[in-house]
């Protein structure tokens, strides 16, 4: 791996990204699809504030981890780093259950385990870094929003039982 500055940026920045590309394979055809046909809730935002949000937080996922690193290079912070990937895992599972699978459920609990990945990565992240910790607190809050959209869509979309 380099010590390059620049070049780590880069390439912490090219994974979130990636991630982003990668989610972003289910999601339009089924926005149009079967998305457009399912019940949401009042406070569902307009399709057009994902894909801004969802840009910020990737660029400061990057820069969260970026700052880690600057701080303590790549052996340190292993744990830190892991959580790391293991939340950009779960975040790249979450667009496959819901938009792909259409799986909003799994999905829920997907993003519960997200959550508690992104909180624990700020946490750990902080100890190396007092700005590395708040570039994921927004992270977090959205995710936090996130499940609460996420459950309301499965609630609402349930079958009889």
């Amino acid at each position: 791996m380099s010590n390059n500055p620049w070049l780590t940026f880069a390439l912490f920045a090219g994974l979130c990204f990636s991630v982003a590309a990668i989610g972003s394979v289910w999601t339009p055809t089924s926005v149009r699809t079967w998305y457009a046909q399912l019940q949401t809730p009042s406070f569902n935002p307009p399709g057009w504030v994902f894909g801004p949000v969802w840009s910020a937080l990737y660029f400061m996922m990057a820069l969260s981890a970026w700052l880690v690193w600057r701080h303590a290079g790549w052996a340190a912070p292993r744990a830190a780093f892991i959580l790391f990937f293991i939340q950009l895992g779960l975040n790249l599972a979450w667009s496959g259950l819901f938009f792909g699978l259409h799986r909003p459920g799994l999905a829920f609990i997907d993003i519960l385990a997200l959550l508690a990945a992104v909180v624990a990565t700020a946490i750990v992240f902080h100890t190396f870094s007092e700005a590395a910790f708040w570039l994921m607190v927004p992270y977090a809050l959205w995710v936090m929003f996130a499940s609460l959209l996420n459950f309301e869509i499965w609630r609402l979309n349930a079958g009889p039982s």
